[in-house]
């Protein structure tokens, strides 16, 4: 997609959301940090509805260690993989107690050496958490990216790193919350919502639709 292209496409993106946030329940970077790396797989509305019990039983690593794998497993049964989910959450907490005295590290490293934390999990935290200009890849800013012709890519590190050279520097903290949500609500998968959506003057979807 041409520079002035993707100029219009965000700053439409931006009109309509100038403030845009992740779906996914929070009070500490902790907490963001669970629930990102619950999130795999399941809806950010299934993730909530587990941890809002979760996080008032355990709003600290120190606290989720005392709760236990399953104590933890328990109040996420209905999350998928919630035992697998667990483990590493547990595991996690205590890397965070024993080599980062409980806090969050705001490093790209340390946090993909955490158990369950991989990659996007880790991009989401440094965005959401510490405002850095990451591209956090999910299922939606893959299909978006490529559907568009905004960053194409046949795997999420290629749109990633696609998106990190094309998106101009006054987006891009706020970008992958927008691609997201446009994913999410309007370009979505079977059925695109075309005739719903800003930015079809700029995207280069061949198929368009007229769904609303």
């Amino acid at each position: 997609m041409a520079p002035d292209r993707i100029e219009r496409l965000f700053a439409t993106l931006r009109e309509a959301n100038p403030h845009p946030e992740t779906e996914l329940a929070f009070t500490s970077v902790f907490e963001l940090l669970a629930a990102v790396l619950l999130s795999a797989q399941a809806t950010d509305a299934s993730v909530n509805k587990a941890t809002r019990a979760l996080f008032a039983a355990a709003p600290t690593p120190q606290a989720m260690l005392a709760l236990g794998e399953d104590g933890v497993a328990a109040q996420i049964r209905t999350i998928g993989l919630y035992r697998t989910k667990a483990r590493h959450l547990v595991q996690t907490c205590q890397l965070l107690v024993e080599r980062h005295g409980g806090e969050v590290p705001r490093d790209r490293e340390a946090l993909e050496a955490l158990p369950g934390v991989g990659r996007k999990t880790a991009n989401v935290v440094l965005n959401v958490a510490f405002g850095e200009p990451t591209m956090a890849v999910d299922t939606h800013i893959f299909r978006v990216s490529n559907r568009t012709g905004l960053a194409r890519g046949a795997s999420p590190l290629a749109v990633e790193q696609a998106l990190l050279r094309c998106v101009p520097d006054a987006y891009r903290v706020d970008a992958h919350h927008w691609l997201i949500l446009h994913g999410r609500y309007i370009c979505q998968a079977r059925r695109p919502r075309c005739g719903a959506c800003r930015v079809r003057p700029w995207c280069e979807f061949e198929a368009k639709t007229d769904a609303v």
